[in-house]
């Protein structure tokens, strides 16, 4: 192998140099508490309720438009059978309606776990 002149030598390689990132400033002082409370910030954008609603507002309206959309496009009727009862209904209607049940099974069932360990907590407090 050959050696190449492009690599300096230790001695002619320079120093590594600091960061020179700027260094946040801060109000307060070491060891003592900031005059402000601990949720607020100078930010003026910064989050709050009202935008969190808003941010809620627009996801509802995009899954409404979604949904409108799905509705729309699955119109032909289907033959439903269940437990005995048979009829025909339009298939945006029948799934919604097989999600909305499939919802409400999972909140009842969510809804009586988190009173069962309610009731345990209160127990064992006592």
């Amino acid at each position: 192998m050959t050696e190449s002149s492009d690599i300096p030598a230790p001695e002619q390689q320079p120093a590594p140099q600091a960061s020179q990132q700027p260094v946040p400033t801060t109000d307060a002082t070491p060891g003592k508490r900031s005059s402000k409370s601990p949720g607020t910030t100078s930010d003026p954008l910064r989050g709050s309720k009202t935008s969190g609603v808003w941010a809620a507002l627009v996801g509802i309206a995009v899954l409404l438009i979604l949904l409108l959309i799905f509705i729309v496009q699955n119109t032909q009727d289907v033959e439903v059978a269940f437990l005995g009862w048979e009829g025909r209904a339009p298939l945006a209607v029948s799934l919604i309606a097989a999600a909305v049940t499939g919802m409400v099974i999972a909140i009842v069932t969510a809804s009586l776990r988190m009173l069962q360990v309610r009731r345990r907590i209160k127990r064992e407090r006592r």
